[in-house]
């Protein structure tokens, strides 16, 4: 995609980090904004933001991991453009701890906002793509954490190993029928965004803080570390250039830190070479 200029955006996780960058790159460049984030204050500052960069705006309040609240969501921007170019999911909460002493609900929570999110935007928007009949694209935000394991945080890894492969399968099967529409996974390291916050946009329906696993030293220690690693990562100053001179080059893999290119490669060495998992790899790396 070259041209974006009137382009119509439709963007989750548009009130913090990626999104609000991505969101105001998009206002440069003279495109019509949907913002979704379940942070109501902080995207109506988004909201404003690329509004005084001359950007018409779209803002819906809506919590991702609920289908109906986001078909609510679609349908609001539907009646408001009559269609989408481009869709980013970059929605996402990371949830450190051990498998088996993680909260099922947790592991519910992430899925959903993580993984199924972009299945529910999907389902909606690339029938709506396809009936344009013009050029479009999609963008799944994933992590490194999605081609790469690591100890302490499954249900974040298996949430983004899903969207590498969602978004993989879903770019054949466009291939198969012909659609002009381009698919994107984006796979960043560590960036200085606020995603150490998960717990303070957790939905009722996944709390119970009766639960011992919240006062547990694990959960404490599993915060502490994603507020460190996170705090420590690199500025997210480029993220939206990145973002969209792969939507320019059409560019399948978004990958922001080469220092772990090492780290694919020998994982998949080891899994075609009947290798197993090495925790002494990742030790001092991850």
């Amino acid at each position: 995609m070259k041209d974006f200029k009137n382009k119509v955006m439709l963007l989750t996780g548009a009130a913090h980090g990626f999104g609000r960058e991505i969101a105001k790159e998009a206002a440069r460049r003279e495109m019509k904004l949907a913002l979704l984030d379940i942070d109501e204050p902080a995207l109506q500052e988004t909201s404003k933001m690329v509004a005084d960069l001359g950007a018409e705006v779209l803002t819906v309040p809506a919590d991702v991991s609920d289908e109906d609240a986001v078909n609510a969501a679609i349908d609001k921007v539907l009646a408001k453009f009559g269609g989408v170019d481009v869709l980013i999911n970059d929605a996402g909460i990371a949830l450190p701890g051990r498998m088996w002493e993680l909260p099922t609900r947790d592991w519910e929570w992430i899925l959903h906002v993580n993984t199924l999110s972009q299945v529910y935007t999907m389902k909606r928007i690339i029938p709506v793509m396809l009936e344009q009949k013009t050029h479009a694209a999609i963008l799944n935000v994933a992590s490194i954490a999605g081609l790469l394991d690591t100890p302490g945080m499954p249900a974040y890894h298996a949430s983004k190993f899903a969207s590498v492969g969602l978004t993989e399968a879903t770019a054949y099967d466009l291939q198969r029928i012909g659609a002009d529409i381009q698919m994107h996974v984006m796979c960043p390291g560590f960036v200085q965004t606020d995603l150490y916050h998960t717990e303070q946009h957790r939905p009722t329906r996944y709390a119970d803080a009766t639960d011992p696993y919240y006062s547990s030293e694990a959960f404490k220690k599993g915060q502490q570390f994603a507020q460190y690693v996170i705090t420590n990562g690199t500025p997210i100053d480029t993220i939206a250039d990145t973002v969209f001179k792969a939507l320019e080059d059409n560019t399948f893999y978004i990958l922001t830190h080469p220092e772990y290119n090492p780290l694919i490669s020998d994982r998949v060495n080891r899994i075609v070479n009947n290798g197993a998992p090495d925790v002494h790899v990742m030790d001092g790396i991850m």
